[in-house]
């Protein structure tokens, strides 16, 4: 006789893995990355640390991918200009 433990861990009564929203929400990136370009804006000097920084450089364009071409297009542009204006490298 052969008692299989194992499969009762697995079976009807497990727990469903949480749903996962496959499309980020377009609004709360926009929103992210326009507090970021804000920050910048405003800033005489570089106001990331250089992990942050480095964190956003790559961030920044992951993000973006998501928005219409165009809109992301002129967000890493902006983005670029202002971490040049800075004296920081995009």
């Amino acid at each position: 006789m052969t008692i299989d433990a194992q499969g009762s861990l697995f079976g009807d009564g497990r727990m469903a893995p949480p749903a996962r929203q496959s499309t980020p929400d377009l609004q709360a990136i926009r929103g992210r990355l326009g507090r970021l370009l804000e920050t910048l804006r405003a800033s005489e000097t570089v106001p990331l640390s250089d992990r942050d920084m480095r964190m956003w450089q790559t961030v920044v364009p992951n993000m973006t991918r998501w928005l219409p071409s165009h809109e992301a297009a002129a967000i890493r542009a902006e983005f670029s200009r202002e971490m040049e204006r800075l004296g920081a490298s995009a």
